[in-house]
């Protein structure tokens, strides 16, 4: 299993749990964004944007350069891997805890079917 600090997965999945970053990242995704492209789809305010960007900042999920008097934003997806390398170790969980319940219950299904008679 990926072992993550628990400052740096605390910050990754509090960033993660709101969904407008969750919208901003996906934004991110397609190219590098200013604060006010960013901020535009949602009614907000740019100071309320630039709290959430500063949250993807501290979690590691984007970059920020100032050019002049613009903010431009740009994915860093390293942390999003780390953080999927960290979520497929329960994925591997409860994927065999699925699977152990499935031959349970064909198990049942095949104790409860009638057995063929015999004809005569």
């Amino acid at each position: 299993m990926v072992e993550l600090a628990a400052p740096q997965l605390n910050s990754i999945f509090h960033a993660l749990g709101d969904a407008t970053r969750r919208r901003m990242l996906r934004e991110l995704a397609l190219g590098e964004r200013s604060v006010g492209e960013l901020a535009e789809p949602f009614a907000i305010s740019l100071a309320a944007a630039s709290k959430h960007i500063k949250a993807l900042e501290q979690a590691g999920l984007i970059r920020r350069e100032i050019r002049g008097r613009t903010h431009l934003c740009r994915l860093d997806p390293g942390p999003l891997a780390s953080a999927h390398q960290w979520l497929s170790f329960y994925e591997g969980f409860w994927t065999a805890r699925l699977d152990a319940l499935e031959q349970i219950l064909r198990h049942e299904d095949e104790r409860q079917l009638p057995t063929p008679r015999k004809r005569r």
